[in-house]
């Protein structure tokens, strides 16, 4: 079952979100976990056509022209002198969608995913895709009780309005 948490709770899905979240819901036969076993290219391309229909640009591969640079530190006449990637991103640059597999929660991988959203220029909100299961482990869950100790300790404030996590 497609899952769903929005950080911090204390608000609720906008509009755009609810697409997002939609497109989740349009592919999650073929996204689900356990019973898929997509690597998270697998999963974008899945959620490409929905995301692209929602008005978001999406990565195309791994090398250099097909990933989506988002700046994050700019210099000398307004060039940006550090950028990190992302999965997708919407057409005002506010939202960044995140797509993570097995990595998501064994390496961490959301965590390096929530510092570069929060370090990106103009960007409002993370959605942060991870399999529901993972190998047996619980990969949303122990992503959400992460996430809901951080967003209720409230020692470490993020410059983003939130993130949205998405279990597949």
């Amino acid at each position: 079952m497609l899952r769903f948490q929005l950080f911090p709770r204390s608000i609720a899905l906008d509009d755009p979100l609810r697409v997002i979240v939609g497109c989740f819901e349009q592919v999650y036969d073929h996204i689900g976990s356990p019973e898929n076993v997509l690597d998270s290219n697998g999963v974008l391309r899945q959620l490409k056509p929905h995301l692209q229909k929602a008005q978001f640009k999406v990565e195309t591969g791994k090398s250099k022209g097909e990933k989506i640079p988002v700046p994050v530190l700019f210099g000398l006449n307004d060039r940006i002198d550090k950028s990190f990637s992302a999965d997708a991103i919407s057409h005002d640059g506010r939202i960044v969608v995140e797509v993570e597999a097995g990595r998501a929660v064994a390496n961490y991988q959301f965590l390096k995913d929530i510092f570069q959203a929060s370090m990106m220029h103009g960007v409002e909100y993370l959605v942060l895709a991870v399999r529901n299961d993972y190998r047996g482990s619980e990969d949303f869950q122990k992503a959400r009780t992460f996430l809901e100790t951080m967003y209720v300790n409230g020692r470490l404030r993020l410059p983003l309005k939130g993130i949205l996590l998405v279990g597949y």
